[in-house]
C-alpha cells in the first residue's frame, strides 16, 4: 500500500513543480531608423535599430523580418547595403533570449515601411507626425547634382507651388486637414540646349488633429460594475507632442453636467434613460471638442439642443448646458 502511495505522489510531482511558463513577454520591440530615410535611392544605404524597452536591460538576440519573411541578420542594428528596389517593404524586428525554462520572445514590432526608389527624384517628408497648425517641410531630393532652375510641388496631381531657382525645399505653413494628400515634386534644368525634368513618385502625407472628436461609449456589460450602474467612456485620440498637457473630461446627461471635470476618460453613473454626451478639453492649448449625443433607454424625440452663438463666446464652457444640434460642435477648436 505504501509503495502504491509513493508511486502516486511521484507521478504528481512534475505537475506540481513545472508551471506553465509564458513564451512571450509584454515588451514590444520598436524599429527605429538610425541613418538614412524611409525613402532612399537604389544603391544607397540604410540602418535600422531594434529597440527593446526592457527596464532590466537584459541581453537579447534579435530577429529581423521583411513582411512575413525572416531575414539573415541577427544584430541589434540591421544594415541595408546598396539597396535595390526589391528590398522595399515593411521591416519589423523581435527580441529573443534563452532562459532556464526555455526561449522567451518579445512581441514583434510594428512595421516600418521602407521605399527603395529606382528613379531620379524623391520627395522627402518629415519622419515625425504632422499636426494641424504645423509647418510642413518637404524636400525634392535628386539623384546626382543637376543645375536646377525650377521646382514644382503637386498635391493629388494638382500643381500647388512653383519655385524658380535652385532651391529644392518647400514649406507649407499652418496646415489643416485639407492639406492631407499624395504629394510629388518635379525638378527641371537646362543642359546642352535642352530642358530636362524628373518627377518623384507620389508620397502620402497625413495631417493629424491634436484632439480628435470624442466618441461616447455607453457600457453596461462590464462585470465589475455595480448593480444598475453603467460606464460612460469618452474615446478620442490625443496627438500633442511631449510633454503633452493634460486632458480634462466632462460628462453630460440631457445637457446637465454629471459631476466635476476628471482626468479619467470614463465615469460610472446610475442607469437612467436620456441623452448622454462627453466633452474633452485641453486648457493649456485652448482646445475643446464635443462628442455626438448618444441615447440610452427609451427617450422621446431628438436631443433638445439650442445655443445662442453670441452667448457662447462670453460664457465659460463649463457654464454651457444648452448645446447645439447633434451634428454641430459648439466651442470646438479644429
Amino acid at each position: 500500500m505504501e509503495a502504491v502511495i509513493s508511486i502516486l505522489v511521484l507521478s504528481l510531482l512534475p505537475q506540481l513543480v513545472v508551471p506553465d511558463v509564458p513564451t512571450t513577454t509584454s515588451y514590444r520591440a520598436i524599429v527605429e531608423i538610425v541613418s538614412g530615410n524611409s525613402r532612399i535611392f537604389s544603391g544607397e544605404h540604410l540602418h535600422l535599430r531594434c529597440n527593446i524597452p526592457d527596464i532590466y536591460k537584459a541581453s537579447w538576440n534579435y530577429m529581423w523580418f521583411r513582411g512575413p519573411v525572416q531575414l539573415p541578420q541577427y544584430g541589434e542594428i540591421f544594415h541595408l547595403w546598396n539597396a535595390n528596389v526589391k528590398e522595399s517593404g515593411k521591416y519589423s524586428c523581435q527580441g529573443k533570449k534563452e532562459t532556464q525554462v526555455g526561449s522567451i520572445k518579445t512581441q514583434r514590432s510594428l512595421p516600418k515601411e521602407i521605399h527603395v526608389d529606382g528613379g531620379f527624384a524623391i520627395l522627402q517628408t518629415p519622419q515625425h507626425p504632422i499636426l494641424v497648425g504645423d509647418t510642413l517641410d518637404l524636400k525634392c531630393r535628386l539623384r546626382g547634382n543637376a543645375p536646377i532652375h525650377q521646382t514644382i510641388l503637386y498635391k493629388d496631381g494638382i500643381k500647388v507651388m512653383v519655385q524658380s531657382g535652385s532651391s529644392l525645399y518647400f514649406h507649407l505653413t499652418n496646415v489643416t486637414l485639407e492639406d492631407e494628400g499624395a504629394y510629388s515634386c518635379r525638378a527641371s534644368w537646362d543642359l546642352s540646349r535642352r530642358t530636362h525634368s524628373v518627377i518623384s513618385v507620389p508620397t502620402l502625407v497625413n495631417i493629424l488633429e491634436i484632439l480628435t472628436e470624442p466618441v461616447l461609449q455607453i457600457d453596461r456589460d462590464n462585470p465589475q460594475l455595480e448593480k444598475n450602474k453603467m460606464n460612460l467612456i469618452c474615446h478620442l485620440q490625443y496627438n500633442a507632442r511631449a510633454p503633452a498637457p493634460p486632458v480634462s473630461y466632462y460628462f453630460y446627461k440631457n445637457n446637465n453636467l454629471l459631476g466635476p471635470a476628471t482626468s479619467l476618460n470614463h465615469i460610472h453613473v446610475r442607469e437612467a434613460p436620456g441623452w448622454y454626451r462627453c466633452r474633452a478639453k485641453v486648457p493649456k492649448l485652448d482646445i475643446m471638442r464635443w462628442s455626438e449625443p448618444q441615447s440610452f433607454g427609451e427617450v422621446t424625440g431628438a436631443s433638445e439642443t439650442t445655443i445662442d452663438a453670441s452667448t457662447s463666446s462670453s460664457q465659460k464652457p463649463e457654464d454651457i448646458f444648452s448645446l447645439s444640434t447633434p451634428t454641430q460642435h459648439p466651442g470646438s477648436c479644429n
